[in-house]
């Protein structure tokens, strides 16, 4: 995508957190826009507050494939096509030690990593009747390796990226963009449910341009901010002895 002017941008997760701060930004930059997750009233007061018109509000839940097909039937009354989806879904609990209910573990990866498949599932087809698109999925720095305390959640990120570079491989031949988003730690109401230092925090906005200036980029992966991704990509480097050294301390 070279320009977000005049391109139709699915936000799938936008009601709050990064979604809604680059909703504001891609709005900003001429971008029509359509809204989607499950709170439609949040979804109805952030459309309030863009810039621009001809933006839609599509409600839907991720785990449920009806829900998106519906949605994307939605879109494509006011739409012409769908230029990018931008897939920012996601189930989050704080890293405290503590054993989560099996039931929450599953309903995070119906979520997370099965909510990615069901919009796969639906966009893919269009992008290649279309014969171009863009798909971005969010993942995370917490995806690199497996930290202490950190499952379900970094399993799921780690399946993502995983995900996103099978993807990229599969799809290029068919004008098909595939991305992924490794952010940081990120101020959204998210983290705010951390109750651990966060180092190098960066705020929402902050995170939206670096996305929005991402998906004009040729790189598969939008990082962000650099100084700390570098750390975390360093450790995905490491032999495992050695990490595991360095995991063990952090954990302790």
């Amino acid at each position: 995508m070279d320009d977000i002017r005049g391109k139709h941008i699915w936000i799938i997760g936008a009601s709050s957190g990064i979604g809604a701060a680059l909703s504001k930004e891609l709005a900003s930059q001429g971008a029509k826009l359509a809204l989607s997750a499950r709170r439609q009233e949040k979804l109805e007061d952030l459309l309030k507050t863009l810039d621009g018109d001809g933006h839609v509000v599509a409600p839907l839940d991720v785990s449920e494939p009806k829900d998106i097909v519906s949605a994307q039937e939605d879109i494509l009354k006011t739409f012409s096509q769908i230029d990018s989806v931008i897939f920012l879904a996601a189930i989050y609990s704080p890293h405290s030690g503590e054993k989560k209910p099996l039931s929450f573990i599953h309903k995070m990866l119906d979520v997370n990593i099965g909510g990615a498949f069901n919009m796969i599932d639906v966009i893919e087809p269009q992008f290649e009747q279309q014969g171009h698109g863009q798909l971005v999925i969010c993942a995370s720095v917490a995806g690199y390796r497996g930290l202490p305390n950190g499952q379900p959640y970094c399993a799921t990120k780690a399946a993502l990226i995983n995900l996103g570079e099978s993807l990229r491989i599969e799809l290029e031949t068919k004008n098909i963009d595939v991305k992924i988003i490794s952010p940081g730690f990120v101020k959204t109401p998210l983290t705010d449910k951390n109750d651990f230092p966060m180092p190098m925090i960066i705020e929402a906005e902050d995170a939206a341009k670096a996305i929005a200036k991402g998906l004009k980029g040729r790189a598969f992966e939008i990082h962000f901010p650099k100084k700390f991704t570098l750390i975390m990509k360093f450790l995905r480097l490491l032999p495992n002895g050695i990490y595991f050294w360095i995991a063990r301390k952090m954990r302790s």
